[in-house]
């Protein structure tokens, strides 16, 4: 087979099995990153070398590594350029001397440690050809990496870009990483020269350089911005010549005596942080370069990734010391800098774990130990495996020491507040409000569905908060959109719609009982449940969709929801009508069709002028369906004035959903329980049928009752405990 056509080959083989592995990572709530290097490891000896190696041989011959090789450099000098462009000086803003003691102290300790290993690790791993010096100096540096886009990225993830932690995590990383860069450079000097008089010109040129990238360069780099302000627009022109700059920025520090990566980093780092010219091209670089060319750089390093060589127990227990030293040198350097600055030990010890992050950042440093000979096949096996560890244990670290749930409280939102000051000011006469959550994806086309929850939740005389959430969901996790600056601009800017969304609603008073919640989230239906829990809300009102993979209308994310979310869930199919004046409940006598009565009820108590229909659908010579005692007690309590204007309906028919169907075409909206007798099965969700949602020819409101106990209407009637009791079936 000709080469080039295999190199493809292996790209597509590549770039799939990265995708694939990175998705399954991705579901146990892993860095994507993490899935895509592992996928570069079992296509190496690892793993495909090791059951199938002719294959292996076959599909990966030695003759096409320089092809991979020179993809891989590309994108690495892209991605490091990509690093530098997201160094913002936003990040060294917060805490500084906080961040500047942390930070260098945990680079001290690790740099410190892992250069006493380089004396147990000198004599038994290392290359004879390289001194001692250069060992120890890259070993200590590799100990003191923290990988700045993935911390970044779990940051954002977490939602801790707002809080004191995430601020100090992210202004401590970016420091961090300036400085574990310098180390590295010095390193690399002293590993080419042979020792460190031999680096000290190395080292001269360097800093020279540096020096005129940020005067000279940085000058000319804002009259490339001033340009782009001007034009409005990244032009194919401006961006070859940026790209052109990467390049030539990249070739300089590699003639210099460092590496190309240091380069390309530096560009980014010198480029203008207007907001505009930077996620123009970061969107227009990152795609190419996280899809095609990184994916390939793992695949090259699993090629040379030999977890084979690891073939005796003593060698296992020195990569268990190595892990051991990486991971105590940076949490413990970490927490007693933080502590000794005045943080808290669960703000401390999150912090910790966060700076032991390295991913994609160690392994480009270890493929540079590799391609200088630093370090041997085998202490490169070890550090893959230890860059592996400590980010996958990074999340979970993360949730166990500093709970999801914490983390929320540490970001205050504006209802909470509000809330807050109510309950301060009264506390004795306090009442918990009826709480009614409403996912909203799309601001522009869900105001039916949150001036439904309005009329439902808002009534003059006993309190109710209406939560638009939105949750923005990553696909990336190390693409631009999701550094933690842009997280906020996004979240900013959702905020933004959601409020002019409230303003749309009536009546005008009711606009001030609407609390927008916005987060970024890695699964929408889980945070909506878990939200749900945190905030007791009474009633998820969420909005029909058609899912991408499924022609079931109650499939995909709203059918997670209604099978997860821990409290009752009501799915509204709006047919964009904006009347509300006359209501259909279909009736058959169990406890989803109760609470569709509930929330029947609760209109009509809150708008005088509606009318409710409560339709019994029975087969010939069979009894009618009695309203359960609990809300036949509660619609006598009812005031006359709501109780005139509800009529209970029989009609014998050999089809209950064509009965209400055709009922449904003098109604505005029909509330209907998840009962077999309506085709809508709770214990069959996402596989039963839809039709009554098809047909149905007002609006409808779908409701599923989770709880029992929940008190959607006894606390807008005085006579009626807090609580329903249980009702049957």
């Amino acid at each position: 087979m000709h080469i080039v056509i295999l190199v493809l080959v292996e790209v597509l083989i590549v770039i799939g099995l990265s995708r694939l592995v990175g998705l399954a990572f991705r579901s146990i709530k892993q860095p994507l990153v993490i899935g895509e290097i592992v996928a570069g490891i079992m296509l190496g000896p690892s793993l495909f070398g090791l059951v199938a190696p002719h294959l292996a041989v076959t599909l990966f011959p030695p003759e096409t590594f320089p092809f991979l090789n020179v993809l891989s450099q590309v994108g690495l000098i892209f991605f490091m350029f990509l690093i530098g462009l997201e160094l913002n000086p936003k990040y060294l803003g917060g805490q500084l001397e906080v961040a500047v003691l942390t930070s260098h102290v945990s680079i001290l300790v690790p740099f410190s440690l892992g250069t006493l290993l380089a004396v147990i690790l000198y004599p038994l791993v290392s290359n004879a050809s390289v001194s001692f010096t250069a060992f120890a100096l890259f070993l200590g540096a590799a100990m003191s990496i923290t990988a700045f886009p993935v911390l970044a990225r779990i940051i954002t993830e977490n939602n801790l870009q707002g809080t004191r932690l995430g601020t100090l995590a992210l202004t401590c990383a970016a420091v961090d990483d300036v400085t574990a860069w310098c180390l590295l450079a010095v390193a690399i000097a002293v590993a080419r020269t042979g020792d460190f008089a031999g680096a000290i010109p190395t080292i001269i040129a360097s800093i020279v350089y540096i020096g005129l990238m940020l005067t000279a360069g940085r000058w000319f780099l804002q009259r490339l911005a001033k340009h782009y302000l001007r034009a409005g627009r990244l032009s194919q022109l401006l961006l070859a010549g940026i790209y052109m700059g990467v390049v030539a920025s990249a070739l300089i520090t590699e003639l210099i005596g460092i590496h190309l990566i240091f380069g390309a980093f530096l560009l980014g780092a010198a480029m203008p942080k207007n907001e505009d010219l930077v996620r123009e091209l970061a969107i227009k670089t990152e795609d190419f370069v996280l899809i095609f060319l990184l994916p390939i750089f793992f695949a090259y390093s699993g090629l040379k990734t030999q977890i084979g060589l690891l073939n005796r127990p003593e060698l296992w227990l020195l990569c268990a010391l190595v892990l051991a030293v990486a991971i105590a040198g940076k949490y413990v350097g970490t927490y007693v800098a933080a502590r000794v600055s005045g943080i808290s030990k669960r703000e401390a010890s999150a912090l910790g774990w966060l700076m032991n992050t390295r991913g994609l950042t160690e392994l480009i440093v270890l493929n540079i130990g590799l391609e200088l000979g630093v370090i041997s096949p085998l202490i490169f096996t070890m550090l893959v495996i230890m860059a592996l560890v400590t980010t996958f244990m990074t999340s979970p670290l993360l949730e166990w020491t500093y709970p999801k749930k914490l983390i929320r409280l540490d970001v205050v939102e504006p209802e909470l507040e509000a809330e807050t000051a109510t309950s301060a000011t009264d506390a004795e006469t306090y009442i918990r409000p009826y709480r009614i959550l409403v996912p909203v994806a799309n601001p522009s086309t869900q105001k039916g569905l949150l001036q439904l929850a309005a009329n439902i939740a808002l009534n003059s005389r006993y309190p109710a908060i209406v939560n638009p959430l939105s949750l923005i969901e990553f696909e990336e996790d190390y693409a631009f959109e999701s550094t933690p600056v842009e997280a906020d601009r996004l979240i900013a800017q959702r905020r933004q719609q959601l409020e002019e969304l409230i303003n749309t609603l009536e009546p005008v008073e009711t606009r001030s009982h609407v609390h927008p919640i916005v987060r970024i989230s890695s699964n929408v239906a889980r945070e909506t449940a878990q939200i749900a829990a945190l905030k007791q809300v009474d009633l998820i009102l969420v909005g029909w969709h058609r899912p991408a993979f499924s022609s079931n209308r109650l499939g995909g994310r709203v059918g997670q929801m209604l099978t997860t979310a821990p409290v009752d869930v009501a799915v509204f199919v709006d047919r964009g009508s904006d009347r509300l004046e006359s209501l259909l409940v279909p009736y058959s006598a169990n406890i989803h069709d109760d609470l569709a009565l509930t929330l029947a009820l609760r209109l009509l108590i809150n708008r005088e002028t509606c009318i409710l229909q409560v339709l019994q659908v029975v087969a010939e010579n069979h009894l009618k369906d009695e309203l359960s005692y609990e809300l036949n007690t509660m619609m006598e309590q009812l005031p006359s004035s709501v109780r005139d204007r509800i009529e209970i309906k029989i009609v014998q028919a050999p089809d209950p959903i064509q009965a209400v169907v055709e009922a449904s075409k003098n109604v505005d909206l029909t509330i209907a329980g998840t009962s077999r007798t309506w085709g809508i099965q709770r214990q069959t969700l996402g596989r039963y049928t839809d039709q009554l949602a098809i047909q149905c020819s007002s609006s409808l409101l779908i409701a599923r009752r989770y709880s029992q106990v929940t008190a959607h209407l006894a606390s807008m009637l005085p006579d009626v405990s807090s609580q329903e009791p249980t009702l049957r079936n």
